[in-house]
């Protein structure tokens, strides 16, 4: 079969183009951190029962209850627009992103709440109804009902959920939690935008659409396993504000140096190539014009490696940070949930708080 330019849409009960009604698609259409940062500024200041282990402080990715010495309730959410023009793949892919804190706090997921929120006057509802399917079928696959959800009548398709899970607080997993000497491992390879950005411009080929696929609707499930590691330290899932913006969060809440090893982080086939001919999204410029003085890019560098480490990633791979005697056990729990390109990417270091980038 020829490899030729993805057909668009890829669903024949879509004869439209999801993606075009939306102003960006997947973690691409998160807030810029820099703004972000400024709108949280003050959030922290209410009621914080002694309950509550994993707030907002230093951006984690679910928050954490304390229900008793055995079990702690594991509560996120995510929504976004599409990055597929396919309805259901849609749904699998926002659905396998929601469910991703949960795993990223080393808990396993109970339920989930859809998050709906569609154009009703222009997308058919069968094509709503693909959407929301694909959801239930990653939910399926997770081992989680749909228990509930919201509607709401929008201008731009959204589709996501809430996820609750159940975590022993013994065995939390916080991104705060890094030591000095901790090896950092990768579980998914990076270049989900760019391959989104090549879509939306019509220009990205079947193969790139199968790995964008495969990709982001892999459940991040090594996170279960990882969870009662005593040597896995700290641990968080790279999404939208890219591998460098979730490694300067370990870095942050850890008070280290986060030291990344670029000839070692694993890419999707072909994006190195993709990026240098232009294909990166805007989130990739919003995101370093955010924490870029943070970073320190070693001279050498490819002239890529900058917009592939910003890259935003929709349902990403779990960054870990873990002591050097048990990074064997983690890469083969990787090995063992069928992650075939996680890596070893980099280490932690005394230092500042921030990020360094080798060549």
């Amino acid at each position: 079969m020829t490899d030729t330019s993805t057909p668009s849409p890829l669903n024949p009960l879509a004869p439209l183009r999801l993606t075009s009604f939306s102003h960006g698609g997947g973690c691409g259409c998160k807030i810029a951190p820099g703004v972000l940062s400024q709108i949280l500024r003050n959030s922290g200041a209410g009621l914080i029962p002694p309950e509550l282990m994993v707030g907002i402080e230093t951006a984690d990715d679910a928050a954490v209850y304390r229900l008793n010495d055995s079990q702690a309730l594991i509560a996120t959410t995510d929504f976004f627009m599409p990055i597929v023009d396919d309805p259901y793949e849609f749904g699998r892919i926002a659905a396998t992103n929601a469910i991703s804190d949960v795993y990223a706090m080393g808990g396993r997921p109970i339920m989930a709440l859809a998050l709906v929120a569609m154009p009703v006057n222009q997308l058919p509802v069968e094509v709503i109804g693909e959407i929301v399917r694909g959801g239930q079928d990653v939910c399926r696959a997770a081992g989680i009902p749909i228990a509930g959800g919201h509607t709401i009548d929008s201008v731009e398709p959204i589709y996501g959920l809430v996820a609750l899970g159940l975590v022993d607080p013994a065995h939390v997993k916080r991104n705060a939690a890094a030591r000095a000497g901790d090896l950092l491992v990768l579980g998914k390879p990076l270049g989900v935008g760019v391959l989104s950005a090549a879509l939306k411009k019509e220009k990205l080929r079947l193969a790139g659409y199968r790995q964008l696929i495969e990709n982001t609707t892999r459940l991040n499930t090594p996170g279960i396993a990882l969870a009662p590691m005593a040597g896995v330290h700290a641990l968080t899932d790279v999404t939208g504000f890219g591998l460098a913006g979730h490694a300067l969060e370990l870095a942050r809440g850890a008070g280290l140096t986060a030291v990344i090893d670029w000839p070692r982080v694993p890419l999707l086939d072909g994006v190195a190539a993709m990026a240098a001919e232009g294909f990166v999204t805007g989130a990739s410029g919003r995101n370093w014009a955010g924490y870029g003085a943070e970073v320190a890019l070693a001279d050498g560098l490819p002239a890529v490696a900058q917009a592939l480490l910003t890259d935003p990633q929709t349902s990403g791979g779990l960054l870990v940070s873990c002591a050097p005697e048990t990074v064997d056990a983690v890469l083969q729990v990787f090995r063992d949930e069928g992650f075939a390109q996680a890596a070893v990417i980099g280490r932690m270091a005394e230092g500042p708080a921030g990020l360094r980038v080798s060549a």
